[in-house]
């Protein structure tokens, strides 16, 4: 998977890795051509005192070598250049990917991995693109060609090559089989830290409260040492490369003076050439370190790739249209926002039974539709039905007439507005939240749907107003004030369609009651689907749906279900006094 990926992210930065190559060539060709002239200069200059020769030539060579900086330095900014942007675009792809998934994908991933996967894996890929660019022509060249012109230096002593190589490939080759599957336990350990510290973070008030600093703290402890371990052997196997590499360059470098030295003595070789061929050995040696280099970090890298390859490859179960339905206005131009549902059931991958059987109903233009029922009863899953957060497994679910499956995406989402039954609020201000749904609405739009929401008063406390500052998910407001910002969040959009998705929980029985009437005003001709747990939340909607075990087993207003329905009387009677029950 590695490679394909490669070839897909690299292939837009072609124009910079060829200018890569082009001065990796010339630097490759400069550090052969070194070594013949330092040899002239000793056979030639010093041996026959020539100092003409030894500055002409040392000036040719100190020219060389300053050509060799220069596209050395040029090569490495240009690969490095490419590295980023292939990290750059590999990131881009995954936040895409992501974006496109259904809830039931990313639990799948998990949150900690797919972060990992987006910045740890793909700096891995980056690195090996760099080390690629920086050594693709360079360890070859210098192999190849260090090997040439040795063999013309003095062919008899180069045996040695041919011991020396292999010797030393052998050796890496073996330590790389055994760092493939540590490199792979690694990644799935750093997912293991990430999603362990990440729910220490977001639980921490619960932590605190049951006293249980000193378990999490040793289950972080366990995580961190998985990975330390892990990471040690790996590391301990790297190590042990780079002094085999270090021993045969050693060995072969004193082998070359011990048997060229008795050439020397017997005149069948020159100290200048013997001096070149060791230079070519350091060389081809070098090369093959290079090489060591990549085959260390080609496996992590390789294990990397075949992660984000994974996360790239994977289809979102809700699926984009063929040919998307682009309106849904009626024959005078106008969108109702009427949601119904089909017999809709649903059913979780590789669940025994289904959470959602035989739904049916129509939540109509201008009137409040309530969902209540116990926990477990199917509720949430109900309303990721609605905006297409899931597929539905059985039945179609349809906005003004059209099966949402056949709607454009952004289509459908612009018809709704959602208030999930954890609010998260972005970081920024409260103006930036607010924009959300409505990036071009006017301040004036923004304190209305503020006052609707109750929230005004709040705000208007706030020392900036609408600029005060919001942390990530809105943890530095309260439980009921996220709840009232995301409402006015939605009421900002101004959709045809809203669910609200027992928003209402956090709020006061005053501040319930004073919001429903703002949004009864403020909504009308709109659709309002309210999932509740609060009886007195719902008291006054058009059309009451009774959920129990995934299946409507009422249906009316408030008081046709006092009279029909004993599973909401059992509801009501478990929260109202009894005088609010007649």
């Amino acid at each position: 998977m590695l490679w394909k990926l490669l070839v897909e992210y690299v292939r837009p930065h072609r124009k910079l890795l060829a200018a890569v190559v082009v001065f990796q060539l010339a630097q490759s060709i400069a550090s052969l051509y070194l070594p013949t002239l330092n040899a002239d200069i000793i056979d030639e200059g010093v041996a026959k005192a020539n100092i003409g020769y030894i500055l002409s030539l040392g000036g040719v060579m100190l020219a060389i070598t300053l050509l060799q900086i220069v596209c050395a330095v040029i090569a490495v900014y240009f690969a490095a250049k490419a590295a980023m942007g292939v990290g750059r675009d590999l990131r881009g792809a995954i936040f895409k990917r992501v974006g496109e998934f259904s809830e039931q994908e990313v639990t799948r991933f998990g949150a900690p991995s797919l972060i990992t996967r987006s910045t740890n894996d793909v700096q891995q890929v980056q690195t090996l693109v760099l080390m690629s660019a920086t050594m693709l022509v360079t360890a070859p060249m210098l192999s190849v060609g260090g090997v040439i012109m040795a063999v013309r230096q003095d062919a008899q002593l180069s045996w040695l090559i041919a011991v020396a190589v292999p010797v030393l490939l052998i050796a890496v080759g073996l330590i790389t089989v055994r760092m493939v599957p540590l490199f792979k336990k690694m990644q799935k350990r750093i997912d293991t830290v990430n999603r362990v510290l990440r729910e220490q973070l977001t639980g921490i008030r619960v932590v605190r409260a049951f006293v249980r600093e000193d378990i999490e703290t040793e289950r972080f402890a366990r995580a961190n040492e998985d990975v330390t371990d892990t990471a040690l052997r790996a590391g301990r196997l790297m190590a042990l490369a780079f002094p085999l590499v270090m021993l045969v360059l050693n060995v072969s470098s004193v082998a070359v003076i011990w048997f060229g030295s008795f050439r020397i003595q017997d005149g069948s070789m020159q100290v200048g050439t013997l001096i070149a061929f060791l230079s070519y050995l350091l060389q081809i040696l070098m090369s093959v370190m290079m090489a060591t280099f990549m085959a260390v970090m080609i496996p992590r890298a390789a294990v990397s790739g075949d992660r984000i390859g994974e996360v790239l490859r994977t289809e979102s179960s809700v699926r984009p249209p063929l040919h998307p339905v682009s309106t849904t206005a009626g024959q005078d131009g106008r969108r109702r926002g009427e949601l119904e549902m089909r017999d809709v059931g649903f059913a979780y991958p590789g669940a025994d039974q289904p959470v959602l059987t035989g739904i049916s109903f129509t939540a109509r233009a201008g009137q409040t539709t309530a969902i209540i029922g116990s926990t477990g009863a199917g509720k949430t899953t109900l309303v990721n039905l609605m905006p297409r957060l899931f597929d539905a497994t059985e039945g179609s679910v349809r906005m003004d007439g059209v099966d949402v499956r056949e709607l454009r995406p952004d289509l459908l989402w612009g018809h709704i507005g959602l208030v999930p039954q954890r609010p998260f609020l972005f970081s920024g201000t409260v103006r930036s939240n607010l924009l959300y749904g409505k990036p071009d609405a006017t301040e004036d739009e923004l304190w209305t749907a503020l006052e609707i929401a109750q929230a005004r008063d709040f705000v208007e406390r706030m020392e900036e107003r609408l600029d005060a500052p919001i942390s990530q998910g809105g943890t530095n407001v309260s439980g009921g004030q996220r709840q009232r910002l995301a409402i006015a969040r939605a009421l900002v959009k101004r959709p045809e369609l809203y669910i609200f998705d027992d928003s209402f929980s956090s709020l006061d029985t005053g501040t319930d009651a004073r919001l429903r009437q703002a949004l009864k005003r403020s909504t009308a001709g709109a659709t309002l689907v309210i999932i509740a747990q609060r009886v007195s939340s719902i008291v006054d909607a058009d059309q009451i749906l009774v959920l129990d075990d995934g299946r409507i087993v009422g249906r009316g207003t408030h008081r046709e279900l006092l009279e029909t329905s004993e599973t909401y009387r059992e509801i009501v009677s478990s929260q109202l006094a009894a005088e609010e029950t007649v």
